[in-house]
């Protein structure tokens, strides 16, 4: 469950939209990253009294290894104003109000009341947080004019806070926003579900393109269903059924040590192959040599229900060379899983060809 501790801010080591980076002194003697989103907890200083919840410290989290602030008890901030009357994170102690652009408060409730489709917008599909950038890259290195919106499931974290990824590609108009759906929170629109997330990318923030995945830190446990990534096929029936054009980013890894993950990893073929039932544009990269042989056959078993769709990768590498944020996946940079980045980037390219 979770772990307790009381600690005192020593300094403030970084920030970034809706997140500060602390060091912090624990009651025990030691030393450790904190972090604290300040639209939930205020803003610590140098000398706060902090409320630490220690867990991921505790179980070496790659992903949130950060004891995160609960509360500073001794400054507590004001009461939130306005309206909003949407609950995230509902019945934990972090329960928090935030206007929801579905919610009768909204000024884009009737829009979305009304809204039945997305007009055919591609809606690009991937596993893993870190698959947003790259794909981005590929769309961009072919159409630098596409609106694009980040949808942001709740399979991961739960504030869109926590990702600088976010906040950069947002600071510098790589996404017109970011759509926190479910219990995800913390983005520039709110809504309930995926569905209406989608609706919200296209209507209220007029995206060209939206790109669906969860936030960073996902969850698995080595069996075929238990992983968050389950969603990414929920995603796909999502996007066709409000007539969307779904495209499946596959999650592709050679330098993953775990064979479940080594060519096209079993999340993707659960996710596509058995729990997406509406067709889908799946993206395979053509990848050299006997490896980009093996993923074109794993591909295949997804052939009987979603379309297949060839893209090279000439190119991409020196788009992703020029990403505005580090590129990293599972500790892994872009020359350390380069096949991993090649086809979410690939993704991005096969969707640039749907706006011509």
């Amino acid at each position: 469950m979770i772990r307790w501790r009381k600690g005192e801010v020593l300094g403030i080591r970084r920030d970034w939209p809706g997140a500060v980076e602390l060091e912090v002194s624990v009651e025990d003697g030691t030393r450790c990253r904190a972090l604290a989103y300040p639209p939930l907890v205020g803003r610590p200083e140098p000398g706060d009294a902090v409320l630490l919840n220690t867990t991921a410290l505790a179980m070496g989290l790659g992903t949130g290894g950060y004891a995160m602030v609960v509360a500073i008890p001794d400054r507590l901030p004001q009461d939130p104003t306005g309206p909003g009357h949407l609950v995230k994170a509902r019945y934990t102690p972090l329960q928090a109000t935030v206007l929801g652009a579905d919610e009768q408060g909204s000024p884009y409730h009737d829009l979305l009341r009304d809204a039945e489709h997305v007009a055919g917008m591609p809606v690009v599909v991937a596993d893993l947080h870190s698959a947003l950038a790259p794909i981005l890259c590929g769309l961009y290195a072919d159409r630098p004019d596409t609106k694009v919106a980040y949808v942001m499931t709740d399979g991961g974290a739960l504030p869109a806070w926590f990702s600088m990824t976010c906040a950069r590609l947002r600071e510098i108009d790589w996404l017109c926003g970011v759509v926190t759906a479910g219990q995800a929170f913390g983005g520039d629109v709110e809504t309930v579900t995926v569905h209406t997330a989608l609706l919200a990318a296209r209507h209220v923030l007029g995206a060209d393109v939206a790109i669906v995945a969860q936030g960073p830190g996902n969850l698995g446990t080595g069996t075929r269903w238990g992983f968050s990534g389950v969603s990414a096929g929920e995603a796909v029936n999502a996007a066709a059924t409000l007539k969307g054009r779904p495209v499946a980013a596959l999650r592709v890894s050679e330098g993953d040590r775990r064979e479940r993950h080594l060519g096209v990893s079993h999340h993707s073929m659960t996710a596509y192959g058995r729990v997406a039932l509406a067709p889908a544009e799946v993206v395979v990269p053509a990848l050299p040599g006997d490896f980009g042989e093996r993923v074109r056959w794993q591909a295949e078993d997804l052939g009987a229900r979603h379309i297949l769709v060839h893209v090279p990768v000439d190119g991409l590498y020196e788009a992703l060379k020029e990403s505005p944020v580090k590129l990293s996946t599972m500790g892994r940079g872009l020359d350390d899983d380069l096949a991993y980045f090649l086809t979410s980037a690939a993704a991005g390219r096969h969707t640039a060809t749907l706006l011509a």
